[in-house]
């Protein structure tokens, strides 16, 4: 018996912990659906700048091939459609943020409303830092503020909080000999 107590005092916060994470998801973050189909290969993933003019990545990269269609992740209005830069963009306006796609041969028009997975246009050979390899950069604003597009699909990066953040190991008191572990004096509220 004292072994099992033990061992589910040392594996229950773990699990626990597992079990309550979800991806980095903001409460309100919309479900979205994967720009390419079948749901491709993240090639470079958010790295968002520290300041406006800063290096980082803002967007992710997803593996795709010339001509696969693009669908939009989220339900909108298309705000633009054509080229920028030599490059082919959509971006689909969903209120107070925006997604983007590019490069892309557009088969919306500005103006348009698409729902979500609605095609949008077909990705385009286009030389980038993902050559010889085609892929689709997917970006997702608020504002000027860049947002990992990945949350969209929960993808995104998983936050673990440790259960002792408002009470660190250092402050524990412990028996002569013993070392504090982060889970002492926690007790599950369900019993």
């Amino acid at each position: 018996m004292r072994t099992l107590i033990l061992l589910l005092r040392v594996l229950l916060p773990g699990v626990l912990v597992v079990l309550l994470a979800a991806p980095a998801m903001g409460e309100d973050d919309p479900i979205g659906v994967w720009p390419l189909h079948p749901e491709p290969e993240v090639v470079a993933r958010f790295d968002p700048p520290t300041s406006p003019y800063g290096p980082g990545h803002r967007g992710v990269d997803l593996l795709g091939r010339p001509g696969d269609r693009v669908h939009a992740a989220l339900g909108g209005t298309v705000t633009y459609a054509g080229p920028l830069a030599g490059r082919g963009v959509v971006v689909v306006s969903h209120g107070d943020t925006r997604t983007t796609y590019e490069p892309v041969a557009a088969a919306v028009s500005a103006g348009d409303r698409v729902g979500r997975g609605a095609v949008i246009g077909t990705l385009q050979a286009f030389g980038s830092h993902c050559a010889p390899r085609s892929c689709l950069h997917w970006g997702w604003l608020r504002g000027e503020t860049y947002l990992d597009p990945l949350r969209l699909v929960g993808a995104g990066p998983i936050r673990l909080l440790p259960l002792w953040r408002d009470d660190p190991v250092a402050a524990r008191s412990s028996a002569p000999g013993r070392v504090p572990l982060p889970f002492d004096g926690w007790r599950p509220s369900l019993w």
